[in-house]
């Protein structure tokens, strides 16, 4: 039987990968690595630091439709847009409540939600919560944002925020997330760039 990949956030370092194949090296998370998304040793230089960082900010929201309840916190999305995008009669851009859990059929939503990389994004279906869903492990480096991270790699050591996936979750990887080590979408606004 394989053992379960794990990740470790080295302090003011990188994230250390293990068990899992093709990413048996340290991954840069500070930003500033020439050889992106591997580890160059530029933490050390460029002042990096995930002090007074860690993943508990945040509150879960729950919107309640007829038939579905989904949940979210804010604070762990990393604003890759597959809800907005995919379900504008449900996930709302700048509207308040941003939510309207009546906008589209359960099937839907359901299939949004599971394409939320972040897990920002649950639900719960006649008052029980559908958590995490059977994948294989795997760690993807998504263009000019975060590491999405499948299949309950385990992260050693860090605190979950509320509502928070651990079967999928984002990484920072621009090194200006206020929710280290999680994403909390500051790529965007630090025009985050990996060639």
């Amino acid at each position: 039987m394989s053992q379960t990949p794990t990740i470790e956030c080295k302090p003011n370092g990188p994230y250390v990968v293990k068990g899992l194949e093709g990413f048996e090296k340290a991954l840069c998370r500070c930003g500033g690595s020439s050889s992106k998304p591997f580890c160059d040793g530029t933490h050390r230089k460029n002042g990096f630091s995930a002090a007074g960082a860690g993943g508990t900010a945040g509150k879960r929201d729950d919107y309640r439709g007829r038939k579905i309840t989904i949940h979210d916190n804010r604070a762990i999305c990393a604003h890759a847009g597959h809800c907005t995008d995919g379900l504008a009669a449900v996930f709302k851009n700048g509207a308040e409540p941003w939510i309207y859990a009546d906008g589209a059929t359960v099937e839907a939503i359901v299939e949004a939600v599971r394409n939320c990389p972040s897990g920002a994004l649950s639900y719960s279906i006649d008052g029980v919560e559908q958590r995490d869903q059977p994948r294989p492990p795997k760690i993807t480096v998504t263009k000019d944002g975060p590491y999405a991270v499948l299949g309950g790699v385990e992260l050693i050591g860090q605190q979950w925020a509320e509502g928070a996936w651990t079967e999928h979750y984002t990484l920072c990887r621009c090194g200006g997330s206020k929710n280290k080590p999680f994403c909390d979408g500051s790529h965007w606004s630090l025009g985050f760039k990996d060639p």
